[in-house]
């Protein structure tokens, strides 16, 4: 199947329009990192607690980012997660000591900060667990059970956790959501001890700060080794000039891609690393298809210009270019558009990265090999002594060969 017949489209032409376009968005990205938002490491990098709260009505973060201040919790990270509709917001706490207990503390203040508006001398039972519910109701035994009273109270706290995570997804509006699900003198024992705010905690992730500056490192040697890696199969397999214009396009993407996660100051996780190597991967895979066929043609075409030669090679790529990389970025948008919000970082890596990788293997993997030849040309027409010239057979070939 081909999308296009015969294209004759002169994209090295139009190398100073992609120059322009990528200068613009990578500067942009720079700037951001630099001076605007940072690099927005998720709690995987950074270490600490991550709480994701639900609210019973849409929350003001401004509310609660004055509730954190007030508490003393004045590098809090705050944002809505998932849909608005969702009443969900994501807070995040950075922690400079190692040890679990602190890390748990920095938990408990997070909601100690959110808890100051309910009443004095109550406990919430939108975040009491199943064992506080239990060891309430055997100190007041409502229903006088005596000492069959354990398993029974037992239940009891389960199924009011279960109702309020499961049923009320994970906040209860009003001491009425457990009707029927608690006898009665249950229910007006909990009204005098319990009392409800209007949150619930849904998840905790908690990361040491060694645990963050870790993975840190590790990430980062993940994308160099993989990228010194192709870097070296392309110079086997083709040439260094070829390997050395596929890693700069890689580096392109992965400079882009990172830039755009801190222009929508969207948090950089564990996941949006892999989705990073994915793309890397990706955005190699396109740049070899396009430089096997220049191999090809500079066999066939050697009288023929190089600039003329990347053109068509490109021209006649086009078409399976515009197939799997349309497919696969149709796939990707929709994970971001209905993956939900646990995979949100992942797909938008993903859809930004097909697209730079596509265009990077166009629009800077070919013409550097195009800039290259140029430059040999300019240095052969001063005098000067010149490297050797990219060969019409690859590394491999030449091995085979001497074999």
């Amino acid at each position: 199947m081909e999308f296009f017949r015969s294209p004759n489209i002169d994209f090295l032409g139009k190398k100073w329009y992609f120059l322009a376009f990528s200068l613009v968005f990578s500067v942009a990205g720079i700037c951001s990192m630099l001076f605007w938002h940072g690099v927005p490491l998720g709690v995987d990098f950074r270490g600490g607690t991550l709480v994701r709260v639900k609210f019973t009505k849409t929350p003001n973060l401004n509310e609660i980012r004055g509730l954190m201040d007030r508490a003393g919790l004045h590098s809090a990270r705050i944002q809505q997660f998932g849909p608005t509709s969702n009443n969900e917001v994501l807070i995040g706490l950075a922690e400079k000591e190692t040890s679990e207990a602190a890390l748990d503390q920095g938990r408990s203040q997070i909601i100690n900060a959110l808890e100051t508006r309910m009443p004095s001398g109550k406990q919430d039972l939108n975040n009491a667990s199943a064992q506080n519910i239990q060891n309430y109701l055997l100190s007041k035994d409502p229903l006088h059970l005596g000492t069959d009273a354990a398993q029974r109270y037992q239940d009891m706290g389960q199924a009011i956790v279960h109702q309020r995570d499961a049923v009320q997804s994970g906040v209860l509006n009003s001491m009425n959501d457990l009707k029927g699900v608690v006898p009665p003198p249950v229910l007006a024992s909990l009204n005098e001890g319990f009392g409800l705010s209007d949150f619930g905690v849904r998840n905790v992730d908690v990361v040491g700060p060694q645990v963050g500056k870790q993975l840190q490192s590790q990430a980062k040697l993940a994308i160099l080794y993989s990228l010194a890696g192709m870097l070296v199969y392309l110079w086997f397999r083709f040439e260094l000039i070829y390997g050395v214009a596929a890693v700069v396009a890689c580096f392109h993407d992965t400079l882009i891609t990172v830039g755009a996660f801190s222009l929508a100051n969207k948090e950089i996780s564990l996941t949006v690393i892999a989705a990073i190597l994915t793309l890397v991967g990706y955005s190699m895979n396109d740049t070899i298809v396009v430089f096997d066929r220049i191999r090809e043609n500079i066999k066939l075409l050697r009288r023929e210009k190089l600039a003329d030669i990347v053109n068509r090679s490109i021209n006649q790529t086009l078409s399976r270019t515009v197939l799997t990389s349309g497919l696969t970025f149709l796939t990707v948008l929709s994970l971001y558009l209905f993956g939900g919000e646990v995979l949100r970082g992942f797909s938008f890596a993903l859809v930004i990265g097909i697209l730079i990788g596509t265009y990077s293997s166009i629009a800077v993997a070919a013409p550097m090999l195009v800039a290259y030849q140029d430059w040999r040309t300019r240095r052969a027409s001063s005098g000067r002594p010149m490297p050797p010239p990219p060969p019409t057979v690859s590394r491999r070939e030449k091995v085979r060969a001497k074999a």
